[in-house]
């Protein structure tokens, strides 16, 4: 006979070897997207044998990248021409039937626009609840989440067969690129083609400062800079710095800036080591996107702004002076 603790460790063993998580890739055919590394982390986090399925139309040099990350044991490589564009509809239908064939107990993505359309959808054809944006893994089924506007932390223990997750990849650091020896193997091949939609064209920003949610500084605009061209001020300065430049909803509303540059709860979630917030005067929505910071500073003439409670230096200054004169000193 066994003792009580001899059978735990037994059928703890046998959980880890059932666990498998697909972790669906996101890329441009030819780089990773680096939340994908992040994601990586949280299925590593939540144990057993970890697959990545990368879809695209010449995706060679991603699932390459990908094979060599620590901790992938496997990788699922689809190339079709359905593919192109990564609509919702076509990837939805190749993650499902390798679900079909390989019976994984999670499948996660990023929380980014790409994990967000494609999962629900997943979750809806599994007859699953989806579980958004999980900021920690706590066991296999036990996961935490921000809720109310990232004001209160849930931890929720999901019951569900298939745990289909989205996860905020500021909260998990990044898998090693290098160091892996995943095996390569084709996808469930099948006509993956939508007659709900079509890629047609995209246009894309090109800048040559970093992207938003890898940026290490980002200097943030908001409807305190009056106009657009006032957003130069913060180019300037974070041509200094190296950095990115984001902006608040308000002055995305107010069509100062694009929408890519939205930080906040509906817009990109970052967390810099840097982040000076200029004219922003902290609401909720947007202290939702960058609160997790890891230095916060915060320019701003209203000494009553909410943005002043979470940030760790404040300045109590008209920008359109302080500013300039800050980058004038760096």
């Amino acid at each position: 006979m066994f003792s009580s603790s001899a059978k735990n460790l037994i059928r703890s063993n046998i959980l880890q070897r059932c666990k498998s998580t697909l972790v669906v890739a996101e890329h441009n055919n030819e780089v990773l997207n680096p939340i994908t590394l992040n994601t990586i982390s949280a299925a590593k986090k939540i144990g057993g044998d970890v697959t990545v399925l990368v879809a695209g139309t010449k995706c060679g040099p991603a699932s390459e990248a990908v094979s060599k990350v620590d901790g992938v044991a496997k990788v699922l490589v689809a190339e079709n021409a359905a593919f192109k564009g990564f609509t919702a509809e076509s990837i939805t239908s190749l993650v499902l039937a390798a679900q079909t064939q390989f019976k994984f107990t999670h499948i996660l993505a990023g929380a980014t626009a790409f994990g967000k359309n494609v999962l629900p959808r997943v979750a809806a054809k599994l007859d699953v609840s989806p579980i958004s944006e999980i900021i920690d893994v706590k066991s296999e089924d036990t996961f935490v989440r921000t809720i109310y506007a990232g004001n209160a932390i849930l931890t929720l223990r999901a019951k569900d067969p298939v745990k289909v997750i989205t996860v905020r990849g500021t909260n998990f650091p990044p898998a090693a690129a290098t160091g892996g020896s995943g095996a390569v193997e084709q996808a469930p091949a099948g006509d993956y083609a939508s007659g709900l939609s079509e890629f047609v064209s995209q246009e894309l920003t090109k800048s040559d400062r970093p992207e938003l949610t890898a940026a290490k500084v980002i200097i943030s605009g908001g409807r305190g800079l009056k106009n657009g061209e006032n957003f130069k001020l913060l180019y300037d300065l974070a041509d200094k710095f190296g950095a990115a430049v984001g902006a608040s909803r308000a002055a995305v509303d107010a069509g100062y800036v694009p929408n890519d540059l939205q930080i906040g709860q509906t817009g990109k979630i970052v967390a810099p080591e840097l982040y000076v917030a200029v004219g922003i005067s902290g609401a909720i929505q947007h202290l939702a996107g960058m609160k997790d910071s890891k230095t916060i500073v915060a320019i701003n003439k209203d000494p009553e702004a909410p943005i002043f409670q979470v940030a760790d230096v404040g300045l109590v200054a008209d920008l359109f002076k302080a500013v300039p004169e800050i980058t004038q000193k760096l």
